[in-house]
């Protein structure tokens, strides 16, 4: 007992030391933070209190950065309560749900702050879905109401039907649905009535392997989800953060939340572009920036000059999540902007598992990292059964942050208190997670078990090769056989064999893949995952492409 208390009291004060040098324990005042007290105890931890809060504490300072100009926090305060009360007579009512299908931008963020006042559930919707996907989504879900941006009022036309919709960023006269800063003028600037039950936020899984899933989520009841990602990732309080992910993501979204909490300028471009990206950091001197892997390539893929004519010299972290990260691009990237870049491995469901330093990427390349506090990994095999060090099991995660289900039904497998995140992996002696793929990528070749992210890694690092993926697919002999995608390297021209060659000088024979087809691109969600369900279903090689 006496044991237990003395454990509880050091991880309290740790955690008090993770926030005092984040600095979101600071000196305030004592009116302040009374009113601060009485936010949270009235709103909850969501994003209402967030803002709330934020403009007693710092109402000049900038909230929201983006192509329209800059907001401070009392003033998104001040828009979000018109905002929620324009909502509220327009019919959106507590407990409904509301699509919000924005780019990164002040829509999105007043939109998902207004609901949050309101005590409506916001649902967000994938920016690069097709038509039937939106469609499938919000009849499954259900909102009552859509924000979204004009440029995809053509794909909502059908999604749309009969739900009020509100348009968040013009570009034209598209459509004659109310616009947001239209309402934001019209509606009430008094606070309104904090809701009974707070508000939820609905993450959409990325569909990569089926259809995209709803995940429940609600909002943090402790700091403790905060402590446990800044115990890894050395963010600082009001400061400039650059936010290319993109923020329906739940990368995107963790760091508009972790926003909230530090008081952090949001710098938001509507779309990703590389150049942009580093103007951006160079003029805004943000000091963190927040990305997936893909936009990682895009950037390195400018030519040196172009790179080093922009002052990065202001980042002390760079972000990364949302898709598998390369050893050999954590190091290109580490070797070209210098080494403060951290790579967090989670899903939607889990939220976070593992959060990889740079000293961890040096040491290994490839590693996902190790768990950070609060937070337990466990891998189990088939049988339910704990495995050693450096063999491979399904990956369970325990933290304070796992989903509360699907909203069609249903969650992922749970084992000693823990949820499956989905994937496979395996950990070395000191405790650093390496994933090696998804638990339904594992395929049979010839008797043999292989997944395809060890190969992926493998090809990843050949100088001819920009892009990779592999595929499991039948084969009449074999059972399946092992497929690769290949995006080649600007100039370079490698040949099957060539790669075949490299594979098996560095695995064994029956992980080399038996065809390599090359491609100009591969398919990507938003988030930059690869779409291995289209890669699945190609019945043949692009035209002119294979080797």
């Amino acid at each position: 007992m006496g044991r237990d208390l003395f454990g509880s009291v050091v991880h309290n004060l740790a955690g008090l030391k993770v926030l005092i040098d984040a600095g979101v324990i600071r000196p305030i005042r004592p009116d302040k933070l009374a009113q601060v007290a009485v936010t949270t105890a009235r709103w909850g931890m969501g994003p209402a209190a967030g803002y709330i809060a934020s403009a007693i504490i710092s109402p000049d300072s900038p909230a929201i950065i983006d192509e329209l100009g800059t907001l401070t926090f009392a003033q998104v305060h001040s828009r979000t309560n018109r905002l929620a009360h324009a909502l509220s007579h327009a019919g959106v009512k507590e407990d409904d749900g509301v699509g919000i299908m924005c780019r990164n931008h002040r829509g999105f963020v007043e939109s998902t702050v207004a609901l949050a006042k309101l005590g409506a559930h916001a649902l967000y919707l994938n920016t690069a879905f097709a038509g039937p996907q939106l469609t499938e989504v919000v009849k499954r879900e259900k909102p009552v109401a859509i924000i979204y941006d004009e440029e995809f009022a053509d794909l909502l036309e059908e999604a749309g039907r009969r739900r009020k919709r509100f348009v968040a960023w013009c570009e034209g006269d598209k459509t004659k649905d109310p616009r947001i800063g239209d309402l934001v003028e019209t509606g009430l600037e008094e606070a309104p009535v904090p809701p009974d039950s707070a508000s939820r936020a609905i993450i959409l899984t990325s569909g990569t392997t089926g259809s995209p899933k709803g995940a429940n989520r609600s909002s943090p009841e402790s700091l403790d989800p905060a402590v446990a990602l800044l115990s890894k990732i050395p963010l600082r309080s009001q400061g400039v953060v650059h936010i290319a992910a993109p923020l329906f993501h739940s990368w995107g979204f963790a760091h508009f939340t972790l926003g909230m909490l530090l008081g952090s300028a949001l710098s938001l471009n509507r779309k990703f572009d590389p150049e942009s990206c580093l103007a951006e950091i160079e003029r805004r001197r943000a000091e963190s920036l927040v990305v997936v892997p893909v936009m990682m390539e895009r950037i390195l893929e400018l030519p040196e000059e172009v790179r080093r004519s922009y002052d990065t010299s202001s980042l002390r972290v760079v972000a990364a999540s949302g898709s598998a990260l390369p050893g050999a691009l954590a190091a290109r990237w580490m070797d070209a902007f210098g080494d403060t870049l951290y790579n967090l491995y989670g899903s939607t469901e889990v939220a976070w598992a593992t959060i990889a330093t740079p000293a961890d990427m040096r040491a290994a390349p490839g590693t996902a990292g190790r768990a950070p506090r609060g937070t337990v990994v466990a891998l189990y095999d088939e049988r339910g059964r704990q495995v050693p060090p450096g063999e491979t099991g399904r990956i369970f995660v325990g933290n304070d942050m796992l989903f509360e289900g699907y909203t069609g039904g249903g969650s992922k497998d749970v084992m000693g208190g823990l949820m499956a995140t989905g994937d496979v992996g395996r950990m070395d002696d000191t405790g650093r997670l390496f994933v090696e793929g998804r638990d339904d990528e594992m395929i049979v070749s010839g008797g043999e078990n292989l997944f395809p992210r060890e190969v992926e890694d493998l090809l990843a690092c050949h100088e001819g090769v920009a892009e990779v993926a592999a595929v499991g697919v039948e084969d009449e002999r074999f059972g399946q056989r092992l497929r690769a995608f290949v995006v080649p390297a600007k100039g370079q021209k490698p040949s099957e064999d060539e790669l075949k060659s490299h594979v098996k000088s560095n695995l064994a024979s029956f992980k080399v893949p038996r065809e390599v087809w090359f491609m100009d691109e591969l398919p990507r969600t938003a988030t930059g995952k690869v779409l291995k369900r289209e890669l699945k279903e190609m019945e043949q090689a692009p035209k002119g492409r294979r080797a």
